[in-house]
């Protein structure tokens, strides 16, 4: 019996291990895909731009005091989330007026926001320039409190992570920075 055990708890040891490799390497290996994907983009806006689908890259995220570049992807399901921050459809896109969320696992992408505070930069580049929003709070909220997802006349920014950021299994509250379009760095006309 203590023999069989062992063998169990080495099986579901390994195993544990597999899936945490697996997730690092998909969140490595996507990130770098849609950095790709994002330098190969044509940054010119044109009067009728291209639609976004599922998949696309569509932002460069930088946070300068914590040096951190992360590429946002369209989309908030599993597979996109995998790959890195995923914006969320039906929201405006980084830069637009509105209000823009973007979403990302805690223990991948979105573990530097455990750092973040209030009156940090957050740099967000599309392809119709480069946007600088600034930190005005963070808050911690039990899911369903659903403030940071209502739309918004003012160009907001909201990122939203499970927390605690260091928590097995599936996280009981969010963690959301909000931000506010604090100027336009550049725009490509």
């Amino acid at each position: 019996m203590k023999r069989l055990l062992s063998y169990l708890l080495m099986t579901a040891g390994t195993i544990l291990v597999f899936l945490g490799a697996r997730d690092l390497l998909e969140s490595h290996f996507g990130q770098t895909t849609a950095a790709r994907t994002f330098n190969a983009t044509p940054r010119i806006v044109h009067a009728k731009s291209p639609a976004v689908h599922t998949g696309d890259t569509v932002a460069k995220l930088s946070i300068p005091r914590l040096s951190t570049q992360l590429y946002i992807v369209e989309g908030d399901d599993e597979r996109e989330l995998r790959r890195g921050p995923g914006h969320m459809p039906g929201t405006a896109l980084p830069g637009a007026r509105g209000n823009s969320v973007i979403a990302g696992h805690r223990d991948t992408h979105f573990r530097v926001l455990r750092d973040i505070r209030k009156g940090d930069d957050i740099v967000i580049q599309t392809a119709a320039g480069q946007f600088l929003y600034r930190v005005r709070d963070t808050s911690i909220v039990p899911p369903s409190n659903t403030a940071a997802l209502q739309p918004s006349s003012a160009t907001t920014l909201h990122l939203i992570t499970c927390y605690p950021f260091y928590y097995v299994g599936s996280a009981p509250k969010r963690f959301v920075v909000e931000a506010s379009l604090a100027g336009q760095v550049t725009r490509v006309e």
